[in-house]
């Protein structure tokens, strides 16, 4: 810190010298002091309330239903692949989330024009209005006809890492397809890896989704298409 100078005889009114010789400001400086002070602190309230805004509300876990958020880095990448899949795909992109609440939540705030569509159990989501259709993995293909193979996109949660969990939820990616060339991404865990190969055709990826409860399990991504330097690129097979 640089030392302040007092000379006997000031040339302005910037510093005044009181009776015990302490340096003070002037009512000019004071003013001016204040004033960046006020400064400083709208702009700390405004990088606040930004934040704040940006800031994505879901409603509580509930673990009788196997539910586990992603935590926001997880959210965010995985909603910006899908986002720049739907950039590059046709003017009629459509984005099924199969179990993954979370996904549909910042990718509607990342996109907020990207058409996606939330398949879940939990009817708490109904206040998502049209872009809620109630899913019960048990039942892979009761759905509405309207959204037969009809998603360019689809991102899938097993709510369970069970072969029959698997099973079923590939069954209903079949269902929701489009024919062609349709993007497929699984989130899943570790020990669903050649489930996943065999039954989808897919393959993990350098990016590993994490949750906000810490989850024990190893958790993977795994798409049916080689997304080059994103999500880590692939995993290269031994």
């Amino acid at each position: 810190m640089e030392e302040l100078r007092v000379d006997n005889c000031p040339k302005n009114d910037d510093v005044v010298e009181d009776d015990d010789d302490r340096p003070m400001l002037s009512s000019q400086a004071l003013a001016a002091l204040q004033e960046f002070f006020a400064e400083q602190t709208q702009a700390i309230e405004t990088d606040r309330t930004e934040t704040e805004s940006e800031t994505v509300t879901l409603v509580s876990e509930d673990w009788r239903l196997s539910q586990f958020w992603y935590d926001a880095v997880t959210a965010e990448t995985v909603a910006k692949e899908v986002v720049s899949l739907c950039l590059g795909a046709d003017s009629d992109c459509r984005v099924a989330c199969i179990a993954c609440p979370t996904l549909y939540a910042y990718l509607k705030k990342i996109g907020p024009d990207v058409s996606a569509q939330l398949l879940e159990f939990d009817k708490r989501f109904k206040q998502y209005g049209t872009d809620f259709t109630f899913y019960d993995y048990n039942l892979p293909e009761d759905l509405p006809l309207e959204l037969k193979h009809t998603f360019s996109i689809i991102v899938a949660d097993p709510p369970y890492l069970s072969k029959e969990c698997l099973e079923k939820i590939s069954q209903t990616t079949s269902f929701l397809a489009r024919p062609g060339n349709s993007y497929l991404l699984l989130l899943t865990g570790e020990v669903q890896k050649d489930r996943a190969a065999e039954l989808l055709g897919l393959r993990p990826c350098g990016f590993r989704p994490q949750h906000s409860s810490k989850l024990g399990n190893e958790f993977r991504l795994f798409t049916n298409y080689d997304p080059g330097m994103r999500l880590g690129g692939w995993e290269q097979e031994n």
